[in-house]
């Protein structure tokens, strides 16, 4: 190949380069639309919640947990119920405490056909709505009146048991 058709082919590439990395980027990011980066998908009225077995519908409410040596994910129907099960299974597991564990929680005011996912530990949790499991705890990812925080919701949901 001469040195001007080696130019020519170089630009030519160089040229797609840029015209394909923003189609590119644009198709990764429809990989999983809406679902965060590294959290798996709950598949509405399918997926049952770890602790309790109920079936995963109100996506006001759900919440997933995924992290350890396997990466392992687990899917909640209630914030409450991904309470009691870090309660529960971290003394087994202690990795589900460790700060590279991810915990996300649907936002309460999104919209239900495409949730607003939020990190569970930077969430502001509100009481008194019904939710799936009766713990009554909503997240927000801006305070809220009375709101709490993660640890305090956590130590309130233990308190009240179920």
């Amino acid at each position: 190949m001469c040195a001007s058709s080696r130019r020519h082919f170089l630009g030519r590439l160089a040229t797609a380069g840029f015209v394909l990395t923003p189609l590119a980027a644009a198709l990764s990011a429809c990989t999983k639309s809406g679902w965060p980066e590294g959290m798996a998908e709950i598949v509405w009225d399918r997926d049952t919640c770890a602790r309790c077995s109920m079936v995963i519908s109100d996506r006001r409410f759900a919440a997933e947990l995924r992290g350890g040596p396997r990466d392992t994910v687990y899917k909640f129907d209630d914030i409450g119920c991904l309470a009691f099960w870090l309660r529960d299974k971290s003394k087994d597991q202690p990795w589900m405490l460790d700060a590279a564990t991810r915990l996300w929680v649907a936002e309460f005011t999104s919209k239900p056909e495409n949730p607003s996912w939020l990190d569970a530990r930077k969430a502001h949790y509100a009481g008194g709505k019904h939710s799936p499991m009766g713990y009554g705890y909503a997240a927000y990812a801006l305070p809220q009146p009375g709101s709490l925080e993660f640890p305090d919701l956590r130590e309130h949901v233990v308190l009240k048991g179920k």
